[in-house]
Parts: structure tokens; C-alpha cells; sequence
């Protein structure tokens, strides 16, 4: 209240409000409004339970362990399915392991695939490519490497001097993940011997490993594929007569989506052509 106010009657002080304007009373005291607003404290916050603190701080510990793990440890592969290496060794032929596969259980992408995705190209030739897994594509037809990226993979083929018949295309799945999913550690393990056993029934003089899950299950490395790519390595099992020279490149996929990289996937191919070149090949 100011001086005039408090000069005036009550009534005519009512009657000053009114003709002021003033309808309502909000509080006892006039508030400021040209004035800094009081500094709100801050609020203290609740500590978590102690029971729950052990719990959090394990966590983190396994979370940061985990990304340190390789992506798809190969000594898993017995533990995940312990028939999977006798199944996949007691495959003589490829219409055998083909069969083999049919009839395995304990995969879940069985349930959610359309079908079983071999193989194509020629079995008898020198070079092998092999890639992830199948695509939708891939999936509804039978054949791995048919749709957009198998497409690119044809033209990649063609630079160097090869085709689908002068070549063999399979995948490290035979079946489609969901929605095209990355391949989880467990579905690595159980079908990483029916791959290996695979190349042995192929027996090429060569491998070309198509992206970094390939890569990285095929060569039992933790790095990625940019690390790997480029560079040759000598691929054995068992069931080998003698090691096979492996090389690591871009998916095709990849390449769609990253095509400033297909240069450095060109010097992998002449790689490719070089070492062709030397096996007379």
C-alpha cells in the first residue's frame, strides 16, 4: 500500500481500487513483478538404496567387459551346439552338409526363414566368396546373393575376370536372421562348422571373406574389417590337405551405403586378381 492509499478511508479506498480497475484480491501483499525472481535451492536428491549400488556398479563392470569381447569367439562353437562339428564332419559331399543342415536342431532362424540358403556358383572353382548371411531376397528365392548387393557382387566379379561360374558363393548363415538382423554370437557358433566344413568340401585355392562377421568368425579375429581388409591370410582345419590363402574385403551391402569405400574394396580385388594371376588361375 503506498501513501495515498493509506491517506484514504477504508471505503473510499475500495472505491479508488475500483475505478482503478481492480476486481480481485489475489494476496495480502503487492509481489513485485520488476524484481529477480529469489534463487531456488536445489533440491537434494535421493541416494539409491544401498542394496541396489553392488547391483548398478556389476552391471557397468559386465557392460564395459562385453564391449571388449571378440564379436564372434570361435571356441564358443561346442559350447552352443555340442553335435554341430561330428554333424558337419560326417558330411562327405555338399548335398550331404546340405541335408545336414536341413535336418539340425536346436537353431532358432530355422523357424523364421523361408528356406534354406546354400549356395551358387560353380563348386569346383579356385575362388570362394563367402558372405554374412542371406537377405530377404536371398531368402524368398534360394540363392544367396541375388538382390541389390548381389548384383554389385557380380560387377565386382567382372572387373577382375570372374562370373558365377568360374566362382563359388555361399554365406557363414544359411538362414535369413530377422529383418536382417546381425548375426548373433550363439547363431555364429552352431553353424561356423558346417561352414568350415563347407570349404573343405570345396577345397578352393582361394577365400574371400565378404564383410567383417565373415571375416571375423572364418579367421577367428577380434578386429574389424577395416583392420583386416587387405591383407592375405592363411585359412587351416583338419580336414584341409593344405591351407588356403583367405582374403578380407567390404560386404557389398556396405559398399551401397558407403561408396566412398569401394576404392579401397577395387585394391582388394586387384589383390584378388594378382594372386589369381600367380596360381595360373
Amino acid at each position: 500500500m503506498n501513501a495515498i492509499e493509506a491517506a484514504m478511508p477504508p471505503f473510499e479506498t475500495l472505491r479508488w481500487y475500483l475505478d482503478a480497475g481492480v476486481d480481485e484480491c489475489v494476496g495480502e501483499i503487492a509481489a513485485n513483478r520488476f524484481a529477480a525472481p529469489p534463487p531456488v535451492s536445489a533440491q537434494p536428491q535421493t541416494p539409491a538404496p544401498p542394496s541396489l549400488a553392488p547391483s548398478l556398479a556389476a552391471a557397468r563392470q559386465s557392460a564395459n567387459k562385453s564391449e571388449d569381447r571378440p564379436a564372434h569367439p570361435k571356441p564358443a562353437a561346442t559350447a552352443q551346439h555340442p553335435a554341430a562339428p561330428s554333424i558337419a564332419a560326417g558330411a562327405k559331399t555338399l548335398d550331404e552338409l546340405k541335408a545336414a543342415l536341413l535336418a539340425l536342431e536346436g537353431c532358432a532362424l530355422k523357424s523364421t526363414a523361408t528356406q534354406l540358403v546354400f549356395a551358387d556358383g560353380n563348386p569346383e572353382a579356385k575362388v570362394m566368396f563367402i558372405g554374412e548371411a542371406p537377405g530377404a531376397d536371398e531368402d524368398r528365392i534360394g540363392r544367396p546373393f541375388v538382390g541389390q548387393a548381389g548384383r554389385l557382387l557380380d560387377k565386382m566379379l567382372g572387373s577382375v575376370g570372374l562370373d558365377r561360374d568360374k566362382s563359388y558363393i555361399t554365406n557363414l548363415l544359411v538362414w535369413r536372421p530377422p529383418g536382417n538382423r546381425t548375426p548373433t554370437a550363439q547363431e555364429v557358433a552352431m553353424l561356423l562348422p558346417f561352414l568350415e566344413r563347407h570349404i573343405e568340401l570345396v577345397d578352393p585355392e582361394l577365400v574371400v571373406l565378404l564383410g567383417g562377421t565373415a571375416a571375423q568368425a572364418v579367421l577367428a579375429k577380434s578386429e574389424g574389417i577395416t583392420k583386416l581388409r587387405g591383407k592375405w591370410f592363411d585359412y587351416a582345419t583338419p580336414g584341409l590337405v593344405r591351407p588356403v590363402h583367405a582374403l578380407a574385403t567390404f560386404h557389398p551391402a556396405y559398399l551401397l551405403r558407403q561408396p566412398a569405400q569401394k576404392r579401397e574394396a577395387w585394391r582388394d580385388l586387384l589383390m584378388l586378381r594378382r594372386k589369381l594371376d600367380d596360381l595360373g588361375v
